[in-house]
């Protein structure tokens, strides 16, 4: 069997452990559409804001990991092909699940892991700019943003192989993100609701 079909074989897998959804899980434990509270999206920003702490770490945390399985599974079966086609394909799996009429997350947390599995440099500088935007503006939308554009281009220059994927999980990351970039352009972007609690107490 050649590379090329072992990679799809495993993509297809990828794409099905990227629907795996634990904020739907969680909130229909608690009577909750997640898809109809909220941003209506089914990952860790919007769990934090309808469910609370717990329920967005457990999000972030399976999100990620989901990522990372992925990707190391297409890295062992198929070389940097495979860790390119699986970190794709479990972005698209989360993004647009099937299992869940195709109404997933944003896919950040999920990006994270994938590019952590290969690149954990890379991962973490990424991360680190996004911290540091959401630090600044105290909106997860603007540290998504900027973290999307940046991947590609550290990518580049760090780990070449996987620039040209990681820029078309970027460039969807924006596009799943247009209606907040409306909204911050319109000053309408609602802050992070731990900064508001944070501006309560003070």
């Amino acid at each position: 069997m050649s590379q090329v079909v072992i990679a799809g074989l495993c993509g297809v897998v990828a794409y099905f452990i990227g629907n795996i959804s634990p904020s739907i899980i969680l909130a229909k434990k608690q009577g909750i559409d997640i898809k109809s509270e909220g941003s209506g999206n089914a990952g860790t920003t919007n769990a934090l804001r309808v469910m609370g702490k717990k329920a967005g770490a457990v999000t972030l945390v399976i999100d990620i990991l989901k990522g990372v399985v992925a990707v190391l599974i297409g890295l062992f079966a198929a070389g940097n092909l495979g860790a390119s086609i699986c970190g794709l394909m479990v972005y698209l799996g989360h993004v647009w699940p099937m299992l869940y009429k195709f109404k997933g997350g944003k896919g950040v947390a999920t990006t994270f892991g994938a590019v952590l599995a290969v690149s954990p440099l890379v991962a973490f500088l990424s991360l680190g700019i996004v911290l540091l935007m959401v630090l600044i503006s105290k909106r997860m939308s603007v540290g998504s943003i900027i973290g999307a554009i940046c991947l590609p281009i550290l990518c580049f220059f760090l780990k070449p192989w996987y620039a040209p994927v990681t820029l078309v999980i970027a460039v969807i990351v924006i596009i799943m993100h247009r209606a907040n970039i409306v909204r911050l352009i319109h000053g309408q972007e609602p802050i992070m609701s731990i900064f508001e609690k944070k501006q309560q107490g003070e």
